[in-house]
């Protein structure tokens, strides 16, 4: 009998053996590589996904984006801003300098606006005009709004003799004559230089705040039974703070708007006082009390009276659009601001507007193909 010196079993085959074993451990690699991919996949499903979700400041802002002609206000309100604060540091002649070989003389290289009967640069006191202006104009606006935010919400969340007696208050005061009291306040201090207006700035603010305090009362009453606003209480959070954390920041739109839309409409108030003699005094100017001086000879000597008003009429102009700009990026149901079309990662459900642009065509072509695909 012979022996066996392969060291294998009789009637195996050596090369079948390698291939088996070969396809085993091919088999083995494979299930492990599909296990670390199940295994990589579960972790990515479980890992926290970046949310691409725009803010609600995001989107407001966008929309004011949109809306060409507050873009071109705000662009127009900083250039005017840039003249007033840079202006007077740049311009060679100051408002209160005196060309004496100059009286009355048109536009030229030397006074690119003119000069006046006195011999003052007419750009030189325009800039300074704005100046005051754009400072009367912010100041009441701001102080108008704390103190219509302070009354309606103080009348609105504590009742009953408080808010009948600031009710009463709010009543007196749209009644009595708004030109008699500045009359009198201005007059009676007989102020003068910038003194004149620091005190038409603080008149003004306190005269116009009367109507925003009834709306900014109404609001707050309409928040008064909220979830939030009764959590607060039952808390034991004072009155205070409840007023400045859950209900002017939910109010905060309203003022907001009425900040922006009541620059324009202080600077008008004080144009026209200006022009009275009931505002800004000498020798310090505004934008009103140049129009004043130049509409005397407005025919004559144009470039006193066409340079002022112009400024003034573009301002407002400016501060009117970016107010309604404001309002309208603020109010999702607003057209104004564009028709917003969002995508899968700026999509937030609380903040979808009424509107999403959707072509007739597309959705057409989407109905036809699921009736083709329930076929």
């Amino acid at each position: 009998m012979s022996e066996n010196t392969t060291g294998t079993t009789p009637g195996r085959d050596p090369n079948k053996d390698a291939t088996i074993v070969t396809g085993s451990a091919s088999a083995a690699t494979a299930t492990s590589s599909a296990t670390d991919a199940t295994t990589a996949g579960a972790a990515d499903a479980t890992a926290p996904k970046k949310s691409g979700r725009l803010t609600r400041g995001q989107l407001t802002w966008r929309r004011f984006l949109r809306n060409k002609t507050a873009v071109v206000g705000a662009i127009g309100i900083l250039i005017l801003v840039f003249m007033a604060v840079v202006g007077p540091h740049l311009s060679y002649w100051k408002y209160l300098d005196i060309d004496t070989a100059n009286f009355l003389q048109p536009p030229s290289s030397n006074h690119l606006f003119g000069t006046t009967q006195a011999g003052r640069d007419v750009l030189a006191m325009t800039l300074h005009g704005l100046s005051r202006s754009l400072l009367i104009g912010f100041f009441v606006a701001i102080v108008s709004a704390l103190i219509a935010t302070l009354v309606g919400t103080t009348a609105a969340y504590f009742g009953g003799w408080v808010e009948r007696i600031l009710l009463w208050l709010i009543d007196l005061l749209l009644i009595v004559p708004f030109f008699l009291i500045v009359a009198v306040v201005t007059k009676g201090f007989d102020a003068s230089g910038n003194a004149a207006w620091v005190m038409l700035a603080f008149v003004l603010a306190i005269l116009g705040w009367m109507v925003t305090a009834r709306v900014v009362r109404s609001m707050t009453q309409s928040l008064l039974n909220k979830e939030y606003i009764l959590a607060a209480r039952y808390m034991g959070m004072s009155s205070g703070g409840i007023i400045v954390r859950h209900i002017v920041p939910n109010i905060s739109s309203l003022l907001i708007i009425n900040i922006a839309l009541g620059v324009g409409g202080a600077i008008l108030s004080e144009t026209g006082l200006s022009f009275l003699g009931l505002g800004v005094q000498p020798p310090d100017v505004s934008l009103g009390s140049l129009i004043s001086q130049g509409s005397r000879m407005a025919t004559t000597f144009p470039w006193i009276f066409g340079f002022p008003a112009i400024i003034l009429v573009i301002l407002v102009l400016c501060v009117n659009a970016v107010g309604d700009g404001i309002r309208d990026a603020l109010d999702p149901t607003s057209a104004s601001g564009g028709v917003l079309t969002l995508t899968d990662e700026d999509e937030d459900e609380s903040l979808v507007p009424t509107e999403v642009a959707i072509p007739l065509d597309a959705e057409d072509a989407r109905e036809r193909d699921i009736r083709k695909a329930q076929a």
